[in-house]
Formats: C-alpha cells, structure tokens, sequence
C-alpha cells in the first residue's frame, strides 16, 4: 500500500504535537515516559521530532495519559484553526 504524502498542514500539526509532548514530559526521561506509555522511546522520539507526525489515536492517548494531559488539550494545542 502506498501511502499519500503528507500536507503541509498535517506536518505542522504533528510538530505541534511534538512540541506539546516534549514540554508536557518536562525533566522526566524519554525513556521513562515511553515505557509508561507501553512504547519505545524511540517512538517517543519520532513523535517529538516530527518524524511520526501521525502517531495513531491510542498511541496519544497512552502519552497523554502518562503525562497528565487530556485529550481535549491535545486536540486543541494541535488544531490547525487559529487559537
């Protein structure tokens, strides 16, 4: 299966989502936030770089749990509409 390239507007928002789970983890490890989350930190780090800038639905909510935040919150940092 081929996948279609990825718009500019959905790589912004999954930078922005990088940007919110890497200030969420704070002074907490990669690898501890990862394996709380039941992931590789190496997922972890795609996320948080943008190069996984569309993690699936449990994946992000398994992060958000672990880092206190709630899913309304995620979707509203990441949204595409101005704040």
């Amino acid at each position: 299966m081929v996948r279609t390239p990825l718009t500019p507007e959905e790589r912004e928002r999954g930078e922005r989502l990088g940007r919110l789970l890497r200030a969420a983890r704070g002074g907490r490890s990669m690898s501890e936030v990862a394996a709380a989350a039941g992931l590789s930190a190496e997922t972890l780090r795609k996320i948080e770089t943008g190069r996984a800038p569309t993690p699936a639905f449990f994946t992000v909510a398994a992060l958000a749990g672990v880092l206190g935040l709630s899913l309304d919150e995620v979707a509203g940092s990441c949204s595409l509409l101005p704040a």
